[in-house]
């Protein structure tokens, strides 16, 4: 019986896609290019979605409890740290505290948690190393630039030969199974256009600064080896997510987007946002941009170990439909409220440390859109082992975890939120050296 439901289910995505498409995000020509793209990448979301999400989180929180035992650290500590290498969450267990990281890089390909499980990025292809920063020629990029290594079609594990600062003129636009992994030297995208990975699959992304980045004005722009199509203008966003799965995103810092920080829509699934630091920004991540879009019902993303910093002012994430767990992260700056949503979202937050700002109408961590109070009341919003400071609150709703698969999966015993300082200590991009742990 559950197993036609949740057949039943995908039926009705795919005919909602296949008879409404209703947006091509800055795609100027849908041609039979793009049209194919999409089928591949709806196959790809629907084997990535999970009926039971709550095997997933069940994991995840399994892991984070080993990693705790025996850790009592509680305050964040604002001082550069120059003690032996802490590896305080499990992502960063696996692979951060070896000092043969450089010499065995793949290995970060095995440490995510979380819906982004599946992905693995380039592990099964060879090394591109980036050494020029240019980015002047959208329709033949040059060998040796990060554009020339995005649009590859084998599978690669993308490194820089120098620290730089790369200025797109316009999306960046990702072919499947790539790595971006800025271990070991200090790279900026900055002052141009984002990330776009959109209809793909398979992607990390690593250890990279993103900052003041603007809408590109679109044109004609090579998005692989075998194709170049009209975009038009893009929005701005650091790094956008549409119809794409298995997708992991850690240790970047990223401030200052004209749109969004980082926005999944269309259908996004198997995402894990984690060890991020956020500042300056208003509308931080957008997942689900319009209640139309049912697909994103498949959408589940977890959003983990992260640091919500100075100067953020909404949307921490803000929600449509999907499912998402928001897991051990330090929120000590908003200025509207931190997690928001509409269309009956699903929202587990666990174990993450909430301080309210002074001005006494922001205190509220939680903002529901579009609904009377007689319908969000139905939508699952609950929160457990969460600090909570100066003033702030969660308005839960839905029905108690207890009633549900939820309660069976021991969820915040060894993490409450006292615990957030230490987990997300090292998050942003790492000062990794050479043969030294990072």
């Amino acid at each position: 019986m559950a197993e036609a439901k949740h057949n039943s289910i995908l039926f009705f995505f795919f005919s909602f896609i296949v008879v409404i498409p209703v947006l091509h995000a800055n795609i100027g020509e849908f041609d039979a290019y793009w049209q194919q793209k999409a089928k591949e990448a709806e196959k790809t979301a629907f084997k990535t979605y999970s009926p039971h999400p709550e095997k997933i989180t069940n994991s995840l929180n399994k892991q984070v409890d080993a990693t705790l035992m025996g850790t009592n650290a509680t305050r964040r500590n604002l001082k550069k740290y120059n003690g032996p290498c802490l590896a305080t969450n499990p992502i960063d267990r696996c692979w951060r505290c070896r000092p043969d990281w450089m010499d065995n890089r793949k290995r970060l390909a095995d440490c995510v948690q979380g819906f982004g499980r599946n992905a693995i990025g380039g592990k099964e292809g060879r090394f591109y190393i980036v050494t020029d920063s240019s980015d002047d020629d959208m329709v033949n990029p040059k060998p040796g630039t990060l554009r020339h290594a995005v649009i590859q079609e084998e599978p690669l594990w993308i490194i820089f030969g120098k620290s730089m600062s790369i200025r797109l003129n316009q999306e960046l636009m990702m072919t499947s199974n790539k790595t971006i992994d800025a271990r070991g030297k200090n790279v900026h995208i900055a002052y141009g256009a984002g990330i776009t990975i959109q209809f793909v699959q398979n992607i990390i992304i690593h250890g990279l600064h993103i900052h003041d980045i603007v809408p590109g004005s679109g044109g004609m722009i090579r998005d692989s080896v075998n194709h170049v199509g009209f975009r038009t203008r893009s929005d701005g966003d650091g790094i956008s997510l549409f119809g794409a799965a298995n997708v992991w995103i850690d240790h970047v810092s990223m401030s200052n987007c004209s749109d969004g920080i980082i926005d999944a829509i269309m259908g996004s699934t198997g995402i894990t946002i984690s060890n991020g630091h956020f500042t300056n920004h208003n509308e931080v991540m957008l997942f689900g941009a319009n209640e139309a879009h049912v697909i994103d019902k498949i959408m589940q993303i977890t959003v983990a170990f992260n640091h919500f910093g100075q100067g953020l002012i909404q949307r921490m994430p803000r929600c449509r439909y999907g499912f998402v767990h928001v897991l051990n992260n330090d929120y000590t700056h908003w200025l509207m409220y931190a997690i928001g949503g509409s269309s009956q979202p699903t929202i587990i937050s666990q174990g993450n440390r909430f301080i309210a700002p002074p001005n006494p109408d922001a205190k509220l961590i939680t903002h529901r859109d579009y609904a009377a109070e007689e319908e969000w009341s139905k939508w699952q919003w609950r929160s457990e082992g969460d600090v909570m400071m100066n003033g702030a609150f969660f308005v839960e709703s839905g029905e108690p975890l207890k009633g549900n698969p939820f309660s069976r999966l021991e969820m915040i015993k060894a993490k409450p939120g006292s615990y957030v300082t230490r987990l997300t200590r090292f998050s942003g991009s790492l000062d990794c050296k050479p043969n030294q742990p990072c």
